[in-house]
């Protein structure tokens, strides 16, 4: 006697025995109640999620001999024949193998005829995304002028390769995916009419391995029947998947949460001599981490398992932050296991990771989140206080097993004192100053009269201030950073007054010093629209603006901001250079430091 796999023995028959997809089944249904049946009907979805099973139910409703119904009688010729996948009005056409527009043409030609047996001609055609443009647009004038007595029933798992002409004569169904809890109750159904003895959590397993896929489950189903010789046991689930008990992961967590690495190394080994694959045993670990995280944040969540309790007191012991960072840490340590010289060399290392990684509960914090040096260390503050700071390390004699300082006799990470902006009150450069003295703007006289020598240049007024009255010698840095900030200006004209320096202002002319480096910026446009935007904030109608090329002047506003991000990156690569968290991993693990990933706090 042949054995018929349990995928096909115990597909639906009726709409009542579909399982996750009531959405359609209630369209369906109504559809068919109401005389109100489409000519085209379209079902997407994942693999092994009942696409064709309900285009079967669904010809069955149409053509069983007890009328048109939701509710075919399942025992007349026409259900029987169904099933048994030998109605000859029932045409199921394989797209991915029939792909040409001559089958499409064929199934065109057919469609003309009146069915053999049925009320309809129903045409099944599945992975119908496969077709080729030709074939789409040979299937395109039947399906927007069908015969009365044909339905085309239209089944693929990737809707959006199909041409909109064609999604828009149908009407389109979205099948979701199954739920674990969803697959596990039909698992569980199945086993106890097949009189199978099992264990829940190794049906829990298989549900997990079918990915929202009953039909993918039903195949692994059978095959741990067969791999535990008529049962289904977890430890057999386990060893034929090539995955590991929960209670394993859990004690992994368990002891990354109680910092202990002796434990954690121990049941590492434990989990290797099973030889699992380690990329799924950090994604179980992230799975947990999830679970204790929705207990910890919403009320109880996700309890509702066997390890329920021990969730719990994780989410009672364990920082909302520090769950963040170690599930962040699982899934980084899955998806970096290729690029380590071993899987076991990368999952060994993940966990220590997380281990060395811990933030440090007693290391003070300064306000505003950042340690007192007011510097982050990318890859290290980042990743081991949720506030940003940078970790107390142990001594070089001290076991780096618990990656953080001992609350006494830490040393801290010398500061370095940044490079100060220059001062509203700063003198000018002797050069810049001699200049102003040496050679004033000439400001135009009653009468065409010179000035008298010595007569002093105005200084730059604020916004307020109408340019009305003589100023003192103008202070460039300090009250060029002021206008600009002001002005808003932007794009050419903002390059050219950042790399330039204020140096006279009298009677509607301004002077400006450009670096001869930088000259190319000079160009009539900008200075134009420079002009236009600085006339308000002067005070003064039509501004000239006269922009001399020397160098060894002031440093422009964009040399200020150039030496001070210099300044901040030299100070931040000194404080994680002389980190001494930092110098533990370089000489007890080899770890260097990228130069390239420090970036300062506050880099402006």
């Amino acid at each position: 006697m042949s054995y018929q796999v349990l995928a096909r023995k115990w597909r639906p028959k009726r709409f009542a025995e579909l399982v996750g997809q009531e959405h359609v089944v209630r369209a369906l249904s109504h559809a068919l109640s109401h005389d109100r049946v489409h000519h085209a009907y379209l079902f997407s979805g994942t693999r092994g999620v009942g696409k064709t099973t309900i285009a079967r139910i669904f010809a069955k409703s149409l053509n069983c001999l007890a009328g048109i119904s939701a509710e075919p009688c399942g025992v007349c010729d026409v259900c029987v024949d169904v099933d048994a996948g030998r109605f000859l009005d029932l045409v199921e056409i394989d797209a991915a193998s029939n792909t040409s527009v001559d089958d499409v043409r064929e199934v065109i030609e057919k469609a003309q005829y009146l069915p053999a047996r049925g009320r309809y001609k129903v045409y099944l055609i599945d992975e119908v995304h496969m077709l080729s443009r030709n074939a789409f647009n040979a299937l395109l004038k039947t399906l927007e002028e069908p015969p009365d007595h044909a339905k085309f029933l239209l089944a693929t798992t990737d809707p959006e390769k199909l041409p909109v002409t064609v999604l828009s004569r149908c009407l389109q169904f979205n099948l979701k995916r199954l739920s674990q809890e969803q697959i596990q109750a039909q698992l569980a159904q199945i086993l106890v009419a097949e009189a199978v003895l099992f264990e829940a959590p190794a049906l829990d397993e298989i549900a997990r391995a079918g990915e929202g896929s009953l039909r993918d489950a039903l195949s692994l189903l059978d095959q741990a029947i067969a791999f535990g010789g008529g049962e289904v046991k977890s430890a057999d689930v386990h060893s034929m998947l090539g995955t590991i008990d929960r209670g394993r992961v859990l004690e992994l967590l368990q002891a990354i949460v109680a910092e202990d690495p002796a434990r954690l190394w121990a049941e590492a080994e434990r989990i290797a001599e099973i030889a699992p694959d380690f990329r799924e045993v950090l994604n179980h670990l992230a799975a947990l981490l999830h679970r204790v995280q929705l207990a910890q944040l919403l009320d109880g969540a996700s309890l509702d398992q066997t390890d329920a309790g021990a969730v719990a007191e994780l989410a009672q012991r364990i920082a909302p932050e520090h769950v963040q960072l170690l599930y962040q840490l699982a899934i980084t340590g899955a998806r970096d296991l290729r690029l380590a010289p071993s899987a076991r060399v990368g999952f060994d290392m993940a966990l220590l990771r997380m281990l060395a990684f811990a933030p440090d509960r007693a290391a003070p914090v300064a306000e505003g989140g950042r340690s007192d040096d007011g510097l982050a260390a990318p890859g290290v503050a980042r990743a081991t206080a949720p506030s940003g700071s940078v970790p107390a390390a142990p001594s070089s004699k001290a076991p780096l097993r618990r990656g953080r300082a001992e609350a006494t006799g830490t040393a801290s990470a010398p500061s370095v004192a940044p490079l100060p902006l220059p001062s509203p009150t700063t003198s000018p450069t002797p050069a810049v100053s001699a200049a102003v003295s040496a050679a004033p703007p000439q400001r135009p006289r009653r009468g065409g009269g010179a000035p008298s020598a010595g007569e002093p240049a105005q200084q730059l007024p604020q916004a307020s201030e109408p340019a009305v009255d003589p100023r003192p010698p103008l202070e460039p840095v300090a009250d060029w950073l002021q206008v600009l900030a002001r002005s808003g200006l932007s794009g050419p004209a903002r390059e050219l007054a950042n790399n330039t320096v204020a140096v006279g202002y009298a009677d509607g002319l301004l002077r400006l010093v450009i670096d001869p480096a930088y000259a190319t910026l000079n160009i009539p446009r900008s200075v134009e629209r420079l002009a236009q935007v600085l006339s308000p904030l002067l005070g003064t109608a039509g501004l000239r603006i006269v922009i001399e090329s020397s160098a060894g002047s002031t440093p422009s506003p964009a040399a200020h901001a150039r030496g001070w991000a210099s300044a901040r990156q030299i100070e931040a690569e000194a404080a994680v250079q002389s980190n001494p968290f930092v110098r533990d991993l370089v000489e007890q693990f080899g770890a260097q430091v990228l130069p390239n990933s420090i970036r300062p706090i506050n880099p402006e």
